[in-house]
């Protein structure tokens, strides 16, 4: 325990890549492979024998995480418990227990065919995937009032239409459970009567008012982001660059992407308005791109903890509180949209293409077939050209329209 601890920065984990054992102290090491995958791993000794236990990827476990990890299990050996033993107890005390992640899927299956909307059953799914991290692998008899709580509060002045959506769906989830008996006692989702005394009442939907951020402050504030070497911090970016819902951005997979053609095509069933919707990329969302597949290590772009699950959404909620920003991600769209109509001269429509709105009548859709691919590339480089970091002046006007 008196060796050197922290050893290691943020910055120094994000940049290091020489194959090896890279030692932060008491412990807890950088092991970077020599396919370039990073991983962390606490090294300790237990009954005269060597032992290492992994801690998790580099790319989904900060630092800080890593240091509480091996924190935890120094202390188990320093109590003579094999922490590596100890996990492999846990795992086994709750199989045959059902978790919060099945029964949610299992509840989405008996009644999605009741759902006749295609856009009510994806959100279903992916509000639950995003938010329900922290429980998804807990049994579900064992989800109590705090474990609802540590779901709903960061969202729920936020984004208060989402989080009171979420908090219906995790009391049906636990309310079916307990039909199939897999836990007894009052729901902690219960709104009336329980969560009413804990959470202020739900604002009511205001359509077009998310928090938005003055465009003219979004170069300094894609600054501060570059500073944090955080995957969420790229996501809130690429977010930026292409004006696309978190949503949208947080599922989205390599297979969405020809990175030849610049051209991200994200499919119907994962668009609001339930159509196939391009994103033509502009050079620093391709930069991105290329960072993020340099360590990928599945098929989502922006992965999270879990294996073969995206980041959470409140990942980049909680970069804009970090960085004190009085804003919502979706806001930035707002942002966007500003900046389109008093700094350039690209047609209203283009700009609204590139949101995925529905824009004009029926008669004036009926004739209008495609999607100006092109026109909205002009418009996301200019936009990605604005967002860029300046020591001066950010605001760049467009006078020339696109042709």
């Amino acid at each position: 325990m008196g060796r050197r601890s922290n050893k290691l920065s943020a910055r120094t984990v994000a940049t290091l890549t020489k194959p090896g054992r890279h030692a932060d102290g008491n412990g807890l090491y950088l092991v970077i492979d020599p396919s370039g995958a990073r991983r962390w791993a606490f090294l300790f000794t237990h009954d005269g024998k060597r032992r290492e236990m992994g801690l998790g990827s580099a790319g989904a476990v900060t630092l800080a995480a890593a240091r509480d990890l091996a924190f935890e299990a120094r202390k188990r050996v320093a109590a003579g418990i094999d922490p590596l033993e100890a996990r492999r107890e846990a795992a086994k005390a709750i199989v045959g227990k059902p978790t919060f992640g099945p029964c949610a899927l299992g509840y989405i299956a008996a009644h999605e065919a009741s759902w006749r909307n295609a856009k009510h059953r994806q959100q279903w799914r992916s509000t639950l995937e995003t938010y329900c991290t922290a429980i998804w692998d807990k049994p579900v008899d064992e989800i109590d009032t705090e474990a609802v709580l540590g779901v709903l509060q960061p969202l729920w002045q936020s984004v208060p239409e989402t989080a009171s959506r979420l908090r219906g769906r995790i009391e049906a989830v636990l309310d079916a459970a307990r039909a199939q008996g897999h836990r007894t006692g009052e729901n902690p989702a219960r709104w009336r009567g329980h969560l009413d005394h804990l959470l202020a009442k739900p604002q009511k939907l205001s359509r077009g008012h998310h928090a938005a951020m003055p465009y003219s402050e979004v170069p300094a504030f894609v600054a501060s982001l570059r500073e944090r070497e955080a995957l969420a911090a790229l996501a809130l970016e690429f977010v930026i660059l292409t004006a696309a819902r978190s949503g949208e951005v947080l599922g989205a997979r390599w297979s969405e992407f020809d990175l030849a053609a610049k051209v991200w095509t994200i499919p119907a069933a994962r668009m609001k308005a339930g159509r196939e919707h391009r994103v033509p990329l502009s050079g620093r969302a391709m930069a991105i791109l290329a960072k993020l597949a340099e360590g990928r290590t599945g098929d989502f772009v922006f992965p999270g903890q879990r294996p073969g699950k995206p980041l959470s959404g409140m990942a980049m909620e909680m970069v804009l509180r970090r960085l004190k920003a009085e804003v919502t991600v979706h806001g930035f769209r707002s942002s966007f949209r500003d900046w389109c109509g008093e700094e350039t001269h690209f047609p209203r429509e283009v700009a609204e293409a590139a949101l995925a709105h529905v824009a004009g009548d029926a008669t004036e859709r009926a004739y209008r077939r495609g999607d100006a691919l092109e026109k909205r590339r002009g418009l996301m480089e200019a936009w990605a050209a604005f967002c860029e970091p300046r020591a001066s002046d950010n605001v760049v006007r467009i006078h020339k329209a696109a042709s």
